[in-house]
């Protein structure tokens, strides 16, 4: 049975284009009681799916919750083109191997959100690897150059004499193709996917369709506060990180990008949260709270709520009381470790994993962000007495017992 929720589908939305004809469909959709073909491509460019990739996710379950069918398209056949959006140069491309096995750590991680049951996984080689190059020529015929360098990338690239392969052109030809296999009804991007988007309308027409409406989603800013979440940038949470890891970066943002996180990552009504940040305001509600509920919310989205609430109380325990850990890994460091009975400080952090060489070693003593047992470690030459015993702490969140 289909059952919408208008306010939800277009909490968070950046644009519905046609917004009269996203109405319509999701009208006529109830009144017939036919699901809706919600299509969202993913190119498997990196094989880890952080927070910003969750607020596509989440949209496609809020369709999926109303009875309608999501398809979760995996970009297999596309990301071996490489998706040019936002690029100044051409993107490497990936290998076949290299997009398959990104695509398989991609379906272990979203089901943390979508319905495994409900979600139609396909791959875009199904139909784009079988086509002959008379196939492709009639599908290139459909679209013209001068559309083409609408495009805000390609027309700065192609002013500023940037060269632009005929591969890229090929790209959102291939995005918009995907939507006429599928049919898809409404198709879910990001911001920067807008311009692949109406391609994908303007094919479905050409091939005598009823056009897609399309729906973007803001990028969601990273930790940083400044720039999109991204790996590259390591401003971002992974879904896949442990939940005191979720917890502790959450907490770390700054109050005015908390409220935008309520809104793309949870579905806390909106008049709570509006609640929340006039009692910031007014004083009657402390700022850490509200960030908490938030750590917990986003936590629970990838554990469950008892897990999110104890990586809350272990959070607590190190930043607000100052505590250890009930649970850190342990090493035992043996004779031959030691120097005439002594161990430098940086062979005993790469010994420990908490640094990976010398050098980096070397930057954490230097930055201030190692002790042991309390006591900060000044001086990158500091050395220990055997034997050793006790807590070697890197930043805020990494520790590990020493046995010597």
């Amino acid at each position: 049975m289909i059952k919408n929720n208008i306010d939800l589908l277009k909490r968070g939305t950046e644009e519905i284009i046609p917004l009269e004809e996203f109405h319509k469909k999701i009208e006529k959709s109830e009144r017939e009681n036919r699901p809706l073909i919600v299509k969202s491509g993913f190119d498997p460019s990196a094989p880890d799916i952080h927070l910003g990739h969750t607020v596509l996710l989440r949209k496609m379950k809020h369709f999926q919750d109303m009875g309608h069918t999501v398809v979760f398209l995996i970009g297999d056949f596309t990301g071996m083109i490489g998706d040019p959006s936002g690029r100044s140069t051409t993107r490497k491309r990936l290998t076949r191997e290299e997009v398959l096995e990104n695509a398989e750590t991609y379906k272990k991680q979203v089901f943390k959100i979508l319905d495994r049951e409900k979600t139609d996984v396909r791959f875009n080689s199904n139909w784009c690897a079988s086509m002959t190059f008379s196939d492709v020529l009639g599908l290139t015929a459909k679209y013209n150059v001068a559309r083409m360098l609408e495009r805000d990338d390609f027309e700065k690239r192609y002013k500023s004499g940037v060269p632009i392969s005929i591969l890229e052109f090929m790209y959102p030809l291939v995005q918009g193709y995907d939507s006429v296999m599928l049919k898809a009804d409404i198709e879910l991007g990001g911001t920067d996917q807008k311009f692949n988007l109406l391609v994908g309308r303007d094919l479905q027409r050409e091939y005598g369709q009823e056009p897609q409406v399309i729906m973007t989603v803001p990028l969601l800013v990273g930790l940083d506060g400044e720039q999109k979440m991204s790996k590259s940038l390591n401003n971002y949470i992974g879904i896949n990180e442990p939940p005191k890891e979720i917890f502790g970066k959450v907490m770390s943002i700054s109050d005015d990008l908390m409220f935008t996180y309520y809104e793309m990552v949870t579905d806390i009504p909106m008049d709570e949260v509006e609640a929340m940040r006039s009692g910031i305001r007014d004083g009657s509600v402390h700022p850490k709270d509200v960030k908490v509920r938030l750590g917990k919310e986003i936590c629970a989205q990838f554990y469950d709520r008892d897990t999110a609430e104890k990586a809350a109380q272990e959070f607590n325990k190190i930043f607000v009381k100052k505590d250890i850990p009930d649970e850190i890994e342990g090493y035992s460091l043996s004779e031959d470790e030691y120097e005439s009975g002594k161990i430098w400080i940086v062979k005993l952090l790469v010994l420990t994993g908490m640094a990976k060489s010398n050098g980096e070693g070397r930057r954490l003593v230097q930055g201030g962000g190692v002790s042991f047992n309390g006591e900060k470690i000044v001086g990158e030459d500091f050395e220990l007495n055997s034997p050793v015993k006790g807590i070697l702490k890197v930043g805020k969140r990494r520790f590990v017992k020493i046995n010597g």
